[in-house]
């Protein structure tokens, strides 16, 4: 789908459909890891719905959570409307997070690699370090840190200093 296929569905969806996003911060994923901390914001998302859901659709096999029902569906966004509407909103949001980024450090190009792991990002990440931005866990700052500042010792990975993947 392309990204202008995208936009029009998602100001489509926000105009028919209740809609809430939580973003998880880089400083929770480092600490809980991406899988719970995306359980973590989904369930967040879910809260801030105007109307409280019955019954919740997930793409995936893991439960938020979450008191009402949910339904966990592998491969969702190809099987139920509400799961394919959720994802195109979380791609626009973040699409335009990484866009805003981009305005705000101009070095790393956020708004062309949208944050993934491509040679370009690597290369930002290697000239010019990590910014706020960066989660500590995301493994080219992981091994960028580890060529810096060598393995950590075991007092300093028992103490929680080390953000685990």
């Amino acid at each position: 789908m392309t990204r202008e296929v995208r936009e029009r569905l998602f100001a489509e969806i926000c105009a028919t459909a209740e809609v809430s996003v939580c973003l998880a911060p880089p400083a929770r994923i480092d600490r809980d890891n991406i899988r719970q901390a995306t359980l973590w914001a989904l369930a967040h998302a879910v809260r801030g719905l105007p109307c409280a859901p019955a019954l919740v659709f997930v793409d995936g096999n893991d439960r938020p959570p979450l008191s009402c029902t949910v339904e966990m569906i592998i491969g969702g966004d190809g099987l139920i409307a509400s799961i394919a509407a959720a994802s195109i909103v979380a791609k626009v949001t973040r699409d335009r997070l990484m866009c805003g980024l981009g305005a705000q450090f101009p070095a790393y190009g956020f708004e062309r690699h949208m944050g993934y792991g491509t040679p370009e990002h690597g290369n930002a990440l290697r000239a010019h370090g990590p910014c706020r931005h960066h989660r500590q866990s995301f493994t080219p700052v992981r091994e960028q840190q580890l060529l810096l500042f060598g393995t950590p010792t075991p007092e300093v990975e028992a103490e929680g200093l080390v953000a685990a993947e």
